[in-house]
């Protein structure tokens, strides 16, 4: 004899897990769906306003505590079905039933996907902000900070603490970019598509999607249904955010150990140890690049699951999907949260910065180039005469560079003292006034831009949660 749906392992792998999320992460889209559709289909005369006084009702009466206390029991398939029993017992079946009317499990399911994430893409832009924040007064601090920077992870030139940092603010500002992108073709409805062709019935879906704070609709019906570009791309802003994250996270590590010991944070992200009294571990920075990687994992898991599955109504595309999602945005919020956190308190080294800029003949570059403006030589000649001083120098003091040149080429104009200026560390990063540079005129002006885009972020990011916030009032949904 044939099972009867669900069985057990079914209920007990798939319906059961699943109802244990949606209701934790949907339930309150999920009501406020209800809400806007009672009354887009009242408004549209598709229900009489007696009908509509009994749903709204009926809506009203439903108690979020006691939802989220049921237990899965195989008595209704999902969470849909759960409330739309609890409908039933308040208003009657009938009544109850004709809250579906010109809609389907579909379009209801992919609309609280996209409701949930586009607050959890907020949520993320916020996070980023609130770490290029941080980041942006660090820099603000150390505008002229010398510190050695390496390229292939070897010291390479001088340039100034801030000029790093506002690299770094860069990439955060296009990973908060990336999230708004995300978000503008998130936030369109695919209510009214229903089960993927629309529906006879006279609907208004630019109603419904005004009622739930979306900016428009998913216009193609089909497309509404079947696409999941609206989430991968979110994986896809995450994932890069988490390896940016991952990169700064590395060189921060790399600057709080004892032998570079230009960064130190507060006690409150340190841990001693067990054994040894005199450590002083940044495990805050450690638990970041975990929570990072974790993330990174999670989006590449979303894009997985999506990969190469049908363009069309499918559950890959849903409920076992969306814990991921969910985990993602979770991961990358905690990484975020930690990481402003500890830059918030972070103290830097100047003077041992300042030393190591200094050292291991940095500044050389700005000696070749000083012999092309005042001996009129080619680069590629000054280059090879700063090479050969280089090798022939017994240490790295500018004096003795200095000395060397000057056994190379004894006719020339410059002066051992010019030849010291070069060689200066503070003078190689005044020099490089180019758009971009660190020469501290250069960096001031591009602190206050990205102060100003850090405005304009925070003002969107407030602009699009009042807006859900507003609808979600205004459905007066009591949650």
């Amino acid at each position: 004899m044939a099972e009867r749906f669900p069985a057990p392992v079914y209920a007990e792998t798939v319906l059961e897990p699943n109802f244990e999320h949606a209701k934790l992460h949907f339930l309150e889209a999920l009501i406020q769906i209800h809400y806007a559709h009672t009354l887009m289909l009242a408004k549209q005369g598709i229900l009489t306003p007696k009908d509509m006084r009994a749903l709204l009702e009926a809506l009203g009466g439903l108690h979020p505590k006691r939802i989220q206390a049921a237990r899965f029991d195989g008595s209704c398939e999902d969470l849909f079905y759960f409330i739309e029993a609890m409908l039933e017992d308040s208003c009657g079946r009938e009544i109850a039933g004709k809250l579906h009317t010109a809609r389907s499990r579909n379009d209801i399911a992919v609309t609280l996907y996209r409701m949930t994430a586009r607050a959890e893409l907020l949520e993320a832009a916020r996070g980023i902000l609130e770490l290029r924040a941080a980041v942006l007064d660090l820099a603000g601090a150390h505008l002229e900070t010398v510190m050695p920077a390496h390229t292939h992870t070897q010291p390479a030139q001088p340039t100034t603490l801030g000029h790093y940092l506002l690299g770094a603010c860069e990439f955060l500002g296009r990973d908060a970019e990336r999230m708004r992108g995300a978000f503008a073709r998130m936030n369109v409805c695919p209510m009214g598509a229903a089960a993927l062709t629309t529906t006879g019935f006279p609907i208004d879906r630019e109603m419904m999607a005004h009622l739930l704070g979306f900016d428009g609709i998913a216009e193609n019906s089909y497309g509404a249904i079947a696409a999941i570009d609206y989430i991968t791309e979110a994986a896809a802003a995450a994932a890069v955010a988490m390896v940016n994250l991952g990169k700064l996270i590395q060189d921060l590590l790399l600057w709080s150990t004892r032998e570079f010991g230009y960064l130190r944070i507060s006690d409150g992200f340190v841990q001693s140890s067990s054994i040894m009294p005199q450590k002083r571990n940044p495990v805050a920075l450690e638990h970041t690049r975990i929570l990072a990687s974790r993330a990174l994992g999670q989006a590449q898991a979303v894009l997985t699951c999506a990969h190469n599955t049908p363009f069309g109504d499918i559950n890959d595309s849903e409920d076992d999907l969306q814990p991921l999602v969910t985990a993602m945005f979770a991961s990358a919020g905690r990484a975020l949260r930690l990481l402003a956190g500890a830059m918030k308190t972070a103290e830097v080294d100047r003077e041992r910065m300042r030393h190591r800029a200094g050292r291991e003949f940095l500044t050389v570059t700005e000696l070749a180039d000083t012999l092309v403006r005042r001996e009129g030589m080619s680069f590629r000649e000054a280059h090879d005469v700063v090479a050969k001083a280089v090798e022939a120098s017994a240490d790295d003091s500018a004096e003795e560079i200095a000395a060397a040149i000057k056994r190379l080429r004894p006719h020339l104009k410059m002066k051992t003292a010019e030849i010291v200026k070069a060689l200066d560390a503070e003078n190689f990063v005044r020099v490089r006034k180019v758009t971009g540079g660190p020469a501290p005129e250069r960096t001031a002006e591009s602190l206050k831009k990205a102060r100003a885009m850090e405005r304009e972020m925070l003002a969107w990011v407030e602009e699009k949660s009042a807006m859900i916030e507003e609808a979600r009032k205004g459905l007066t949904v009591r949650l």
